[in-house]
């Protein structure tokens, strides 16, 4: 009797530490009033972490983030977007900020086709039948496949860089020393040196790919800080390494995804209406002429000026009108 009674204390005292972990890494992070209130959805394999800010009947719109990056590049965003009446959700990718595995066995895959898959669980979750869509980075990628596949979910796309679908085939062909140059990062994660490095200087590594990504711009400590904690997520180093690999064909995807990756490696052309933004970050690609003939439907192309790599808080006037415009596209 005594030892299940020690039992039963030692389950209780287990479940305690579990909520007090969970209450711990909910506040480590803290979100920006302006994005509107944070929420947590169970959506395909994860639980993911977002935040919703707006009337309830407007169009939905869903912004994406990449890496380095977070949330809080869509400070100044969302609240333009919910002034003129969206309905406004912004998600962390998987392996950032408050969005976490259902389970603790799921492979912590950082392929395109695992990360366009988690945007239509998290629509399928919240019941948004067609969202307007727009991001840059990673978020671009995932915006332009969730277009590519599954174009009866988007009323609008926003892209900055374009159409930067992955082609594994492709990314296996040697580019230009100084292109080369541009993507050194991508081979020190190829290396186990590189992820421990990114592991014990994540806060240091991500500040300098700002830099280098946006050189123009002076941001402060605190905006980095903001985001920065967002990393401390038990999943992001994982999910940073596996996607940068398996672009380079270093690491295998799942097998689950295969089909749609097929379907990527064939370049399907963009059907809805769309507006692509160029900026400094993409040098002689800016124009947007590389990958025009991608997008069939209306479209349009910008280029910013002046601006880095985060465009929607380098710029955020400019990425709130590409979403506004992008919505009502002639």
């Amino acid at each position: 009797m005594k030892t299940l009674f020690n039992i039963l204390i030692a389950i209780l005292f287990m479940n305690a530490s579990f909520t007090n972990a969970q209450t711990s890494q909910q506040k480590i992070i803290e979100v920006n009033s302006s994005l509107g209130t944070l929420k947590q959805i169970n959506a395909g394999l994860l639980n993911v972490g977002y935040t919703e800010a707006g009337p309830s009947n407007g169009t939905p719109v869903i912004l994406l983030h990449g890496w380095p990056y977070d949330i809080h590049s869509y400070n100044e965003v969302v609240p333009i977007l919910v002034s003129k009446g969206y309905h406004v959700f912004t998600p962390y990718l998987r392996g950032f900020g408050t969005t976490t595995f259902l389970s603790k066995d799921t492979f912590r895959n950082g392929q395109q086709a695992a990360l366009a898959s988690d945007i239509i669980a998290f629509m399928d979750a919240l019941k948004i039948d067609k969202a307007v869509i727009g991001g840059f980075d990673w978020g671009a990628r995932t915006a332009v496949a969730v277009s590519a596949l599954w174009p009866e979910r988007v009323k609008g796309l926003v892209s900055v860089s374009g159409y930067i679908v992955v082609n594994l085939e492709a990314n296996l062909k040697p580019l230009s020393p100084t292109a080369e140059l541009g993507w050194w990062y991508q081979y020190y994660f190829a290396t186990e040196r590189g992820k421990e490095g990114y592991t014990q200087n994540t806060y240091d590594f991500n500040k300098l790919i700002w830099k280098i990504a946006s050189p123009l711009w002076n941001f402060d400590k605190a905006t980095y800080d903001q985001t920065a904690q967002s990393f401390n997520n038990p999943d992001h180093v994982a999910i940073v390494i596996h996607n940068y690999r398996w672009r380079q064909s270093l690491e295998s995807g799942e097998a689950k995804y295969d089909n749609l990756e097929k379907r990527f490696a064939a370049r399907p052309v963009i059907k809805v209406p769309t507006i692509t933004i160029g900026s400094d970050f993409d040098g002689a690609f800016a124009d947007g002429k590389a990958y025009a003939n991608k997008f069939t439907g209306k479209y349009e192309h910008r280029v910013l000026k002046g601006i880095g790599h985060n465009v929607p808080q380098e710029d955020p006037k400019a990425f709130a009108q590409a979403i506004i415009d992008a919505d009502n596209l002639k």
